[in-house]
């Protein structure tokens, strides 16, 4: 599965990337702005039972191609989200 398979949105009053997976469960990705330009991005959590199935990954992937794009520098506290910034340019 790929990003574009799932709802992804940004809350970003709450600096957080969300997939709604069912009415009172989601998967998430956590991140907090440092300063103006740089971001962290600090938890990914995704529902023991819902693990396995792309979430984190399309959670992390829309949310490092946001950061991009908005011309943040970006660091991982999250090692999940670290493994992805280690990647090859043309894997991640």
């Amino acid at each position: 599965m790929t990003s574009t398979d799932f709802n992804i949105e940004h809350h970003s009053e709450q600096q957080r990337f969300c997939i709604a997976i069912s009415e009172d469960t989601s998967a998430v990705l956590d991140y907090t702005l440092l300063d103006p330009q740089t971001i962290d991005f600090t938890h990914t959590h995704v529902p023991f039972r819902h693990r396995g199935q792309g979430h984190a990954e399309a959670l992390v992937r829309a949310g490092l191609a946001w950061a991009n794009a908005q011309g943040f520098t970006i660091q991982a506290s999250c090692w999940y989200v670290d493994k992805f910034l280690k990647q090859a340019p043309n894997e991640a």
